[in-house]
């Protein structure tokens, strides 16, 4: 859940309790709260404005995101990189540390999910961080857009990048976050990380690797669908959230099968 979708609910007229009694009633429960922007040194003083957001993301701040945990009881915060700065990684494993410890006054894990244009751009970097800060409600977000794209989605670069996050303790990765790529893009990377993704199994990446060093690593992580697609957002919600979980059903389901993209 983001700011703005609770935003957008209360706006509505729903009420705290009403969305949580909307949760239970459907079976489900909020994983992860999105984005928690402000926790690296100088990005709370940033102040974007809201004919520049976009996305509506920036206009929810540290109490804002964990009073919609509080109450619509959350299990963990994601916290990304997207000011940069003139920090390095020891400040930042310190201010992980610090946003650790005020998560956990409010129950929630803290993982930190690694964006390939930021100055935590690959996994090596981001558990670094979270290694060092070794806080026990900490850990790593893997997208695997960001995971397995990187600067190109070839199955040799896929293959290695699969092994390094093997030597990672499974206990460590708190959240999995699966979409799909094509060969190649156009443009600046970030922004069709936010317009052209795919439905699991519609692409090119080795999902069923991942899938598989999860297994194999013992990670019990939420396994959600993250796609930001224009062609997904046109669809009626209930119509997207089908073909979310059946493409992410579809790659759990796979059991070590390697992928032919588009089947």
């Amino acid at each position: 859940m983001w700011g703005r979708d609770y935003r957008s609910a209360r706006d509505s007229g729903l009420s705290d309790a009403d969305m949580r009694h909307l949760l239970a009633d459907n079976g489900l429960e909020v994983a992860e709260v999105d984005l928690a922007w402000w926790w690296l040194p100088g990005a709370d003083a940033v102040r974007v404005p809201p004919e520049m957001d976009q996305h509506d993301l920036f206009g929810f701040g540290e109490s804002e995101l964990f009073a919609l945990a509080d109450a619509i009881g959350a299990r963990s915060l994601n916290a990304v990189d997207v000011f940069g700065g003139r920090w390095g990684v020891d400040d930042a494993t310190e201010s992980f540390s610090r946003l650790c410890g005020r998560a956990a006054e409010h129950g929630l894990l803290v993982h930190l999910e690694f964006l390939p244009w930021s100055k935590i751009p690959d996994l090596a970097t981001a558990w670094k961080i979270v290694r060092e800060a070794d806080r026990p409600n900490g850990g790593l977000a893997i997208d695997s857009w960001h995971f397995l794209f990187g600067s190109g989605p070839g199955h040799d670069d896929g293959r290695q990048r699969i092994g390094t996050l093997a030597a990672i303790p499974g206990d460590r990765i708190l959240s999995v976050q699966l979409s799909d790529a094509p060969e190649s893009i156009d443009g600046d990377p970030a922004e069709a990380s936010l317009h052209d993704r795919l439905l699991p199994g519609d692409g090119v990446l080795d999902l069923e690797g991942l899938v598989d060093c999860m297994r194999q690593g013992a990670v019990e992580a939420p396994v959600g669908v993250e796609v930001f697609s224009d062609v997904l957002h046109r669809l009626d919600p209930s119509e997207a959230g089908r073909r979310a979980g059946a493409a992410a059903r579809g790659i759990l389901d796979r059991k070590g099968r390697r992928h032919e993209p588009g089947k």
